[in-house]
């Protein structure tokens, strides 16, 4: 059945391989212009950001505790998340928008190698920009500080550890959105889902139940993924490496809903 589809639509000449789907979800990436340009767009923003804080807060009289901590400068990341959240659902919702998602799954019947590719591409092109992202902001911002108030080195503590951390929550929010659109299958609707998800359910469970609703917020994806990512002491947060662990099995639990969903509905 996979090869008779692939000849009569012209798609593919051979067997559906998972190398070819990966190949062939790549050239989908950097070909969809408003992928590179949201991804690019967070990148510049971490950059710059990191600059901005460093040159305002060079005086350490007055300064908030979070601006005076290794991972004060990658405070950027407020506004990256949302970026990745948006890339993460566009890079599945614009197959969906465009009607592309039908000749997709002709092409590749099984659909799971397509999630399975999206998720590779996503995850090495994301991660590797999001880390170097992160690095670069941190030794500009560094840059920018000498000679002001001390300063710090990657290989200082767990400098190393939040700044690679930093990166590794921007993509994994990235995955978290690609998660949800696959499930909504709407650009407006998996959105709004990625914002409530990292942004409003944490905010609302402390400020509606404040005795243990800060508990919960801390096994929350945001929650998880800020006790890997920043210097500051958060009150009931998680430690930094099970805090990964926890986001990481948000993301996993999420690709598993995603799959069982995928399979199940028609396109």
């Amino acid at each position: 059945m996979t090869t008779s589809t692939h000849t009569r639509t012209g798609r593919v000449d051979g067997p559906v391989t998972q190398w070819g789907v990966i190949r062939s979800e790549w050239l989908k990436f950097r070909s969809l212009r408003s992928t590179v340009l949201v991804l690019a767009a967070a990148v510049v923003a971490m950059v710059v950001f990191g600059a901005v804080i460093a040159y305002n807060t060079r005086n350490p009289a007055g300064l908030d505790p979070e601006d005076v901590v290794a991972s004060g400068p990658l405070q950027g990341y407020y506004l990256g998340q949302l970026l990745m959240a948006a890339l993460g659902v566009l890079v599945v919702s614009s197959e969906y928008s465009s009607g592309m998602i039908r000749a997709t799954f002709a092409a590749v019947p099984r659909r799971l190698p397509v999630l399975i590719g999206k998720t590779v591409v996503f995850t090495v092109v994301v991660g590797i920009a999001m880390v170097t992202a992160s690095v670069v902001a941190f030794l500009v911002a560094q840059a920018v500080l000498s000679g002001y108030r001390p300063t710090y080195h990657l290989t200082e503590g767990s400098t190393l550890r939040v700044v690679v951390g930093t990166g590794i929550y921007l993509t994994l929010v990235g995955l978290i959105g690609s998660v949800l659109a696959w499930i909504v299958r709407s650009t407006p609707g998996a959105l709004v889902a990625t914002l409530a998800v990292i942004l409003v359910v944490p905010i609302l469970l402390e400020l509606v139940f404040p005795s243990w609703g800060t508990y919960i917020a801390a096994y929350l994806p945001t929650g998880a993924g800020q006790s890997f990512s920043t210097n500051l002491p958060v009150p009931h947060a998680l430690s930094p490496w099970t805090g990964l662990a926890v986001m990481a099995g948000w993301v996993v639990a999420g690709l598993v809903a995603a799959g069982v969903v995928l399979r199940r509905r028609d396109v």
